[in-house]
């Protein structure tokens, strides 16, 4: 099989409760027989390609993959690796999915899986003093590359069995957010794993399932997926709430609502734009320090904005401390926009990372938080975008943004006469930034 064009390199409350469907939505990863539906693959790989010509890229895949054959075999329905030579690695990339298998390795073992390209899920014997200098009993499941002391970096219990025994893992995977369940235990709930071959970027939308190998040998079985619907995985990041959130819509009205409200209309339990018009529709409350999550569904060129600490008169993107575009940004009337108008962009100051959008017609799930000065945008469970506007001081064409140093206002959206949707509107408060 060849590889080029189905492998795409790009650097770029618990859920425990939520119903992840039944067993026969899963599909097998591995066919208990050979290595069909997998290639070699090195820790390297994502930086390696990221320039590679589709030949070159072929060729290092052809490499690495008659180096694992040597290393890799299959007995009895078991996967094994002896501890040695290039990686596996899916053909196929995922985005957003829940992954089942089971693994069974050896004392000093030190192994691990890749989501999306990227280390990784943990896999190792925490009996051995050399990897735990300090003392700490922690055991697999953890995430590995995070930068320390990041949060749900270390697993919350240890959960590992006796080795010679099989474990099992069930991984969540919802953008950069991921829960690991290991032998039924939750170790890591809904924790932001890092990029890391680019620190500064969230996870690549999407990419291969990886088995690391690493110095002992270690045998897989039962590897197999399930890919979430775009309102699945966003059940996952609404699930998943540390504190009480607030409605801000009651999804029949546009009670709490006030500004263009005659601009707006109520469809299918979410506020939508009229075709043509587009008015600001803010909320009666006002917000100085908050969080809210919404649902939003664009349709083809579809514009609007929110509105973020907006007077009642006057251009939230220019009055207000900002307008958190909101933009069907690969349409290709959007073509040779500046990079700060494109979605999740602080408009006409500072531009969000691009290529997290779920595709036209499919609901978004979005979390803006604003504290202080700063403002932070995360997509369908990927940050696009973290910045302290008040470090801002070039901006587009030169027009000055007046209302960015607020530190209260009304939210909202900024209108432009498209048909976009918002559901499942909701906030809480936050305490103001620690000095």
């Amino acid at each position: 099989m060849r590889l080029c064009g189905c492998v795409a390199v790009v650097l770029l409350v618990s859920v425990s409760s939520w119903s992840m469907g039944m067993a026969q939505d899963f599909v097998p990863l591995f066919n208990g027989k050979d290595l069909s539906g997998w290639h070699g693959w090195t820790h390297a790989a994502m930086t390696d390609l990221q320039d590679a010509s589709d030949e070159q890229r072929q060729a290092r895949f052809d490499e690495w993959t008659a180096d694992a054959r040597k290393h890799w075999s299959v007995v009895d329905g078991e996967l094994i690796n002896d501890g040695h030579g290039a990686y596996l690695a899916t053909d196929g990339n995922y985005r957003d999915y829940e992954l089942r298998l089971q693994y069974r390795t050896v004392p000093r073992a030190d192994s691990g899986i890749y989501l999306k390209g990227c280390p990784q899920v943990q896999i190792w014997d925490y009996t051995d003093p050399k990897k735990f200098r300090i003392g700490a009993d922690l055991g697999s499941g953890g995430l590995w590359n995070n930068s320390p002391g990041s949060r749900g970096k270390d697993p919350f219990v240890l959960a590992d069995r006796r080795f010679g025994e099989w474990n099992s893992f069930r991984i969540v995977q919802v953008g950069s957010r991921t829960s690991v369940w290991l032998n039924d235990q939750l170790v890591v709930d809904h924790a932001v794993m890092e990029n890391y071959f680019d620190r500064g970027a969230p996870l690549p939308v999407s990419g291969p399932v990886v088995l690391q190998t690493h110095g002992g040998e270690i045998r897989w079985r039962n590897i197999e997926i399930r890919e979430l619907t775009a309102d699945e995985a966003n059940a996952v990041l609404a699930g998943h709430r540390e504190q009480a959130f607030r409605s801000l819509f009651d999804g029949k009205t546009l009670r709490g609502w006030q500004g263009a409200v005659d601009d707006y209309e109520v469809v299918d339990g979410a506020i939508q734009c009229r075709s043509g018009r587009g008015g600001v529709l803010l909320t009666e409350e006002e917000f100085d320090h908050f969080m809210v999550r919404l649902e939003f569904r664009l349709p083809p060129g579809g514009n609007n904005g929110l509105a973020i600490r907006a007077p009642l008169e006057g251009n939230p993107a220019y009055e207000g401390m900002c307008e958190l575009q909101v933009l069907d940004s690969e349409h290709e009337k959007y073509a040779r926009l500046d990079p700060r108008q494109y979605h999740g962009s602080a408009y006409g100051m500072v531009p969000a990372r691009r290529g997290w959008l779920r595709p036209v017609g499919e609901w978004n799930f979005q979390e803006v938080t604003v504290q202080g000065s700063s403002v932070r945008v995360e997509l369908n469970g990927s940050v696009i975008l973290d910045a302290d506007l008040s470090e801002v001081s070039e901006f587009m064409n030169n027009s000055a943004h007046n209302g960015k140093d607020r530190t209260r206002g009304y939210f909202g959206f900024a209108g432009h006469s498209d048909p976009v949707a918002f559901r499942n509107i909701a906030v809480r408060r936050l305490p103001p930034p620690e000095e």
